[in-house]
Formats: C-alpha cells, structure tokens, sequence
C-alpha cells in the first residue's frame, strides 16, 4: 500500500486528522463533527481512478464517550444479498446504480456528478464496494428492482448480525481494511479532544 488519497480534507501529507473541526475547509462534512455516522465505505464520492481500496484508521486519543464503530466485510454484505437474490446483485451493479450529487464551495464546483455501481469487479477479480446509507445527497437508480434491492441492503444492516463487529479504538489502537463497510457512533469530548488519523489508499492490502 503506497498510493495515498489526497482528500481536499487530508493535511500536506495525504493523513486526514479526524477530530471536530469548525473551518471553513471542514465545517460542513460530518467525519470533522461529533455526530453519529451510518453505514458506508470511504471514497464513494471519488472518481473511478480514484477508488479507496484500503483504510487504515490509528486512534490518538478517544472521545470521553462514544465514537465507537461497526464494522461488516462487504464480501459478506454481497453474500448475503446474494443468498436473498441474484437480481439484487444485478442491480447494485448498474453502471448507474448511485449517484453521489456534485459538491460545490462557495458557489464553485469542486466535484461533479459521480454516478457508478454499488459492488463491482477490479480488474484482479477482486470485489469493490462504494456505498452510503445517507439518505440526503444521494441519488438511486429509478428502477423498481434498485429501489428494492437498496432498501434490503439498508434493512440487513440495520438487524445486525454474526458477521457485523462492534468496538471502540483506545489510544494506540488502529484497524487496517480492505475499505470495509463501517459506522461511527456519536461522541462527546472531554478535556481532550477524540483524534484519529486515517489514511485511503488506491490500493489493496496484498495476500488478502
């Protein structure tokens, strides 16, 4: 792993600080507040040559409360809309499937329109998945069997299961993934404030 994503949120070196900021430069972005984060995998907003493949989250120091995380492998999330129903897959692999809107600052277009599929194949024949459970700047497919398929999705995540893990990174503590699905908890700081680093990474942690 060596081909960092140099996020417009990210400091010189391409690590993004994760703590509350309230710039003008982060302000509006919820991984810089302390508000709870739902389902998703980093970088679904970014452009085809731009897919995070990996992430690596170092913890600093933790929230005086909260800020913990779930975490599902999306080859189990494929799993297991697939055991519900090969059409699902179908239609989360849509060239058009979700489309991020585009994102503008000041009045000036920083990204334009990202539309792309949910699961997709690289080109090793490995499994990518882009995917956010927000239900505010989001556009789905307008296909009865996509808006089926996505509201499965977003049902299963939310009963839970064996194949979801639950726990809070302590100071010193980090997670390395193939840019699994992930959640944060809200959080509140005390003296001092929750810090993680996160790294995104354009490519695949080897021999996995």
């Amino acid at each position: 792993m060596s081909r960092l994503d140099h996020n417009r949120g990210a400091d010189d070196d391409a690590i993004t600080s994760l703590t509350v900021q309230t710039d003008a430069r982060h302000r509006d972005y919820i991984p810089y507040s302390n508000r709870p984060i739902s389902w998703h995998t980093d970088g679904y907003y970014n452009a085809p040559e731009q897919r995070i493949d990996a992430l690596l989250l170092h913890c600093v120091h933790p929230a005086a409360e909260g800020g913990a995380n779930a975490l599902l492998d999306h080859e189990m999330a494929y799993i297991l809309v697939r055991d519900a129903s090969p059409d699902y897959i179908r239609a989360l692999m849509h060239p058009r499937c979700m489309t991020i809107p585009a994102s503008f600052v000041d009045g000036e277009q920083v990204r334009p329109d990202r539309p792309g599929p949910v699961f997709s194949v690289r080109g090793d024949g490995r499994l990518h998945m882009r995917f956010t459970n927000r239900a505010r700047n989001v556009v789905w497919r307008d296909d009865p069997l996509t808006t089926e398929a996505v509201a499965w999705l977003k049902d299963a995540l939310a009963r839970g299961g064996p194949w979801q893990f639950h726990g809070r990174l302590e100071s010193g503590w980090g997670v390395i993934s193939n840019n699994v699905l992930h959640t944060r908890t809200g959080f509140t700081d005390g003296a001092t404030p929750r810090l993680l680093y996160r790294a995104r990474y354009y490519d695949r942690i080897a021999g996995t």
